[in-house]
């Protein structure tokens, strides 16, 4: 496992955010600038008008996330690194994009990447057959109209998993909006009783990533999620503590 050069705690902490002008990449940006962190935000030219609430607050680098000169400027200097891994068009731009952050963040940040359920590390997750049938149609489908490439995120995660850095990759369950209900929980397999709820509130998903920087037992982890206050994660925590009243868990191994 690398080891972390952790920073002193009256240091500002410089982060990127690849993909910051999604949904997710906004929740993670208010996430970091509530924790006080210097935030350098990367997001397509066109989209850069989706972070005019931030004007002031953040420095932002405009370009595609696959680019590897718009990503070697953008990740200089930061402690650490969250990517939304999109697989947008038929051009390997999650791939690219996880590439270009593997190989110019600086030496000791933390890397962390979010992407979807059907992300599997060694083969063990247990989908249902509904599942596997709907990535199956949708991928089927985004490829037909060269929207979305589904087999390049699954390649972006396999050079990630094949990497030496401190990297983790936040495997993110169906997204609702809504207030946050707090850290969710996680576990190394989909397909866990835990998981079973399959709902995370995306402005949670956001700040399991942004506390995933400071989680050293994530590290080389592709830990699946789900919100805390799920039916699920709530049956487990009964089972955890033998009462019924909701605890905060950090996270939850297999």
């Amino acid at each position: 496992m690398p080891e972390i050069d952790h920073r002193a705690a009256d240091a500002t902490r410089r982060i990127c955010i690849v993909g910051a002008s999604g949904k997710l990449g906004q929740y993670m940006v208010q996430h970091a600038l509530d924790r006080g962190y210097e935030v350098v935000a990367v997001c397509r030219e066109r989209s850069v008008q989706k972070l005019h609430r931030f004007a002031g607050r953040i420095a932002i680098v405009p370009g595609p996330t696959n680019d590897r000169a718009v990503i070697r400027r953008a990740v200089e200097g930061c402690d650490g690194v969250l990517t939304v891994l999109v697989p947008w068009g038929v051009q390997q731009y999650a791939s690219g994009t996880a590439q270009a952050v593997l190989d110019h963040a600086p030496e000791g940040a933390r890397l962390v990447f979010s992407c979807g359920w059907h992300i599997t590390r060694d083969g063990k997750d247990v989908y249902s057959p509904l599942f596997l049938a709907i990535v199956k149609i949708l991928g089927w489908l985004a490829r037909l109209v060269r929207v979305v490439e589904l087999d390049d995120q699954v390649e972006a995660c396999r050079r990630i998993f094949a990497s030496d850095r401190a990297w983790t990759v936040v495997r993110g369950s169906d997204l609702e909006e809504g207030e946050s209900q707090g850290l969710p929980v996680w576990s190394r397999h989909v397909g866990d009783p835990i998981l079973k709820s399959n709902r995370t509130r995306r402005i949670d998903f956001a700040l399991f990533m942004v506390a995933a920087l400071d989680d050293d037992a994530l590290i080389q982890e592709a830990p699946a999620i789900v919100g805390c206050q799920t039916p699920s994660a709530l049956v487990h925590a009964v089972g955890e503590t033998g009462r019924g009243a909701p605890i905060e868990l950090r996270g939850t191994s297999a």
